[in-house]
């Protein structure tokens, strides 16, 4: 019999330092930086909706490996602000850039370069020191052909703004290809350092934030376009059920969903009450597998009229 388990002291394994460090996901909005995020981790950690726009607050997922832990921060799209809350949300993303040990700048396989990637590109070409991987998603969206120009482009574009790419990778987070591969990629660029976070921890984002957007998320999913940027969820409360018995405990949430205009309450709320139903509903089924208990969610739809342009209104929802 072959002694398969004995391990030498002098295995590469052992020998090889520990790293654990920062890396961001950037992209326009829409580029699949939720999506691979929430690959990575493996669990819903990240807000992922078809709409742009979605994410607002920066997201840590936390990969843990025996010799490395990759904190990915998931950051806005960056966009030209047309808004208060647009020019917040840049500033969020441009400090956060500067902050994180890799970047990655992810861009959709099935569009070619705009505009708005320009943008971005020029961003980073600015921030000389940390290294920038090229992610292309969505690649299960395209064929090889059409994958292999927006490699090339995206190399080009490099060399036109004198970036120079730590790494070009096609990955699909929705297919699962190539998603451990980043990690692989992203890992080596990081600082030697012990864990940064204590095991088994995904994401640093207060309880109550992650589930606020669980239920944003579901308020998204199939309203009309003028919605996705009018929405935001504040969290009240979360109480535990007094005299339940032990085996079977019950959480209370308390939340607002606020909107911009009385004319869009009638959207959130639905005929009869049914679409707002339907998004307690779905979202309950995600916050209890992310608390891991069951929960009784209360959602109250109120007006906070043009709350995106308006500074304390901002204050007051988290912006």
């Amino acid at each position: 019999m072959t002694p398969m388990s004995v391990r030498t002291p002098d295995t590469d394994e052992n020998t090889a330092p520990h790293r654990a460090g920062f890396a961001c996901f950037v992209g326009r909005p829409n580029a699949g930086k939720s999506t691979l995020t929430n690959a990575l981790v493996g669990q819903k950690v990240a807000i992922t909706s078809n709409r742009p726009q979605t994410t607002r607050h920066t997201v840590r997922g936390i990969v843990h490996r025996p010799d490395a832990q990759l904190i990915l921060v998931d950051t806005p799209g960056l966009h030209k602000p047309r808004t208060l809350l647009g020019e917040r949300l840049n500033d969020i993303v441009r400090t956060t850039w500067a902050e994180v040990d890799v970047i990655g700048f992810c861009l959709p396989a099935d569009q070619k370069l705009g505009p708005g990637d320009r943008f971005i590109a020029k961003e980073l070409a600015e921030i000389k020191k940390t290294p920038k991987v090229a992610i292309v998603t969505k690649t299960d969206l395209v064929d090889s052909k059409t994958l292999a120009e927006q490699l090339i482009a995206i190399d080009q574009l490099g060399r036109e703004l004198g970036i120079e790419w730590a790494q070009i990778v096609p990955v699909s987070a929705v297919g699962n290809k190539q998603v451990q591969l980043v990690a692989d990629l992203l890992i080596p660029l990081l600082p030697e350092s012990p864990p940064l976070y204590p095991e088994g921890d995904l994401t640093d984002e207060p309880e109550m934030v992650m589930v606020a957007e669980l239920i944003r998320e579901a308020a998204l999913e199939g309203v009309r376009d003028e919605l996705p940027h009018s929405i935001a969820v504040v969290v009240e409360e979360m109480l535990p059920r007094e005299n339940r018995p032990a085996d079977r405990p019950l959480l209370d949430i308390h939340a607002n969903v606020y909107i911009e205009r009385p004319s869009q309450k009638g959207i959130i709320i639905g005929p009869k009450g049914s679409r707002l139903k339907e998004v307690g509903m779905k979202s309950r089924k995600h916050i209890e597998a992310l608390l891991g208990t069951p929960v009784f969610l209360d959602l109250h739809v109120k007006v906070a009229k043009d709350w995106q342009r308006d500074p304390k209104q901002l204050r007051k929802l988290g912006f």
